[in-house]
C-alpha cells in the first residue's frame, strides 16, 4: 500500500512584522562588517505600531547611524505609503545596544584566558545546529517551503514594480502537498494573505493572485481540480504590518530553515555575526548536507553539530541519510570530518562569513538560494573520493 500524506510549509513576505525586524537587524550586522570585519554583533528589534526599538549586543569599531539604517531597511520594504502607521519617515527608534559581555568575549577570542580551555576562537554559545539537504527540486530543498517562498518572491516582486497599486507589504503564503512514497505528488491546497489597501476587493484580490501568482509558480502537473486556494481566507487584511501586530528578530526560524521538513536546533540567525555558532554552524551544516547530495552518496542528508561556548571544537558531529545512503553513514561521516573544518574560526574562514553578505539572506529563506557561500557544490569530487 502506498503511503500518502500532506505536509505544509509557509514563507513569509518582507513587510511581515518579524521580517521586518529580522531585515533591520541583518542591516546592523553588514554596516558594522563594512567597516570592521572583526565586528562582534547581536542585534535584536522589536517592531509596534510607530515605534522601532533596538537591543543586545555590539561591539565594532565601525561609526554608525543607527537612525538612517533603520529607515533605509523600512524604505527598501516599502513601507512608505501615506496611509501607514508604520512608515520609514516618521517612526521612533529607541537603541538600548550595549557592547558585548567580556566574559563572553574572552570566550570567543582566540586568547587564553583562566579557566579556558584552548586558546582558540571559541564557540560564542552552546547548542545545536542542523543542516538538511535532498533531491525533490533542483536548490536540493523540500518541495513544499520552496514553493511557498517562490510564491511571496513573485508577489514581492509584483508589488515592488508599482504596478499593482493595492498590494502592501505585509503577506504569508503557504503550500500543502501531498506525497505518496515519499514523491510530491499535488498541491492539496495554497493559501496567500496578503495586505491591500481599502478600495480593493476581494474578488479582485481573489482572481488577481489565483491567476498572476499561483499558476505561474505552482507547476501544473501538481495542480488538481481538488487544489484548494484561500486567497485573505478573512475577507479582509487592511490593517498589517507592525501597525497590526508586533514584530521580532528571530521569530520566523522554520520559515528560515526547511519549513519544518529538517530539523532546526532552536537558534536564531539575523543580526547575529558569524562568530555566534547559531548562524555559521547552520550555515556550515547545510553546505555539507547539500554537498553529500549533490555528491550522489545519498537522496537525503541532515547533519547535527553541537557546541560548547568558548570551545573550539564539536562536542558531537553526526550524519543521518534516513536511509538513503548509497554508502554506510559512518564512512560518510568520517569523509566529512576529514574534508571539512567544524572550529569556529575553520567555519569562518572556509565560507567567507566576514563580509556584508546577510541581508542577501533575511527573506524568503537562508537555504536554497544561488550566489551564497552555503550553497556552493565545491566539495563533491573530495567526498566521492573520500568515501571509496
Amino acid at each position: 500500500m502506498a503511503k500518502s500524506f500532506v505536509f505544509s510549509s509557509e514563507s513569509v513576505g518582507e513587510g511581515h512584522p518579524d521580517k521586518v525586524a529580522d531585515l533591520i537587524s541583518d542591516s546592523v550586522l553588514d554596516a558594522c562588517l563594512a567597516q570592521d570585519r572583526t565586528s562582534r554583533v547581536a542585534c535584536e528589534t522589536m517592531v509596534k505600531s510607530n515605534m522601532v526599538i533596538l537591543a543586545g549586543e555590539i561591539t565594532t569599531r565601525a561609526k554608525l547611524n543607527y537612525e538612517a539604517i533603520v529607515r533605509a531597511a523600512i524604505r527598501d520594504i516599502g513601507y512608505v505609503n501615506s496611509d501607514d502607521v508604520f512608515h520609514a519617515d516618521t517612526v521612533f527608534i529607541n537603541n538600548y545596544l550595549t557592547r558585548q559581555s567580556p566574559d563572553i568575549a574572552q570566550g570567543v577570542d582566540a586568547v587564553k584566558a583562566k579557566g579556558k580551555k584552548k586558546a582558540e576562537q571559541g564557540a560564542g554559545d552552546q547548542g545545536l545546529m542542523f543542516g538538511y539537504a535532498c533531491t525533490e527540486t533542483p536548490e536540493l530543498m523540500p518541495t513544499p517551503v520552496m514553493l511557498a517562498h517562490r510564491l511571496g518572491r513573485l508577489l514581492t516582486k509584483i508589488r515592488k514594480s508599482g504596478k499593482v497599486a493595492w498590494l502592501r507589504p505585509d503577506a504569508k503564503t503557504q503550500v500543502s502537498i501531498r506525497y505518496e512514497d515519499g514523491k510530491p505528488v499535488a498541491v492539496e491546497n495554497v493559501v496567500i494573505s496578503t495586505q491591500h489597501s481599502a478600495d480593493a476587493s476581494h474578488g479582485q484580490i481573489e482572481d488577481f493572485l489565483i491567476e498572476n501568482v499561483v499558476k505561474r509558480v505552482i507547476p501544473k502537473r501538481l495542480l488538481t481540480k481538488k487544489t484548494q486556494f484561500l486567497i485573505n481566507p478573512t475577507g479582509r487584511f487592511v490593517v498589517g504590518g507592525p501597525q497590526g501586530d508586533s514584530g521580532l528578530t528571530g521569530r520566523k526560524i522554520i520559515v528560515d530553515t526547511y519549513g519544518g521538513w529538517g530539523r532546526h536546533g532552536g537558534g536564531a540567525f539575523s543580526g547575529k555575526d558569524p562568530s555566534k555558532v547559531d548562524r555559521s554552524a547552520a550555515y556550515m551544516c547545510r553546505w555539507v548536507a547539500k554537498n553529500i547530495v549533490a555528491a550522489g552518496l545519498a537522496e537525503e542528508a541532515e547533519l547535527q553539530l553541537a557546541y560548547a561556548i568558548g570551545y573550539p571544537d564539536p562536542v558531537s558531529v553526526y550524519v543521518d541519510t534516513k536511509g538513503t545512503g548509497k554508502v554506510a553513514d559512518v564512512k560518510i561521516s568520517r569523509a566529512v570530518t576529514k574534508i571539512f573544518g567544524f572550529k569556529p574560526a575553520d567555519i569562518i574562514s572556509q565560507l567567507n562569513l566576514l563580509r556584508p553578505i546577510y541581508r542577501e539572506t533575511t527573506n524568503y529563506g537562508h537555504f536554497g538560494k544561488a550566489g551564497l557561500p552555503w550553497e556552493l557544490t565545491n566539495r563533491v569530487a573530495a567526498l566521492r573520493a573520500a568515501v571509496k
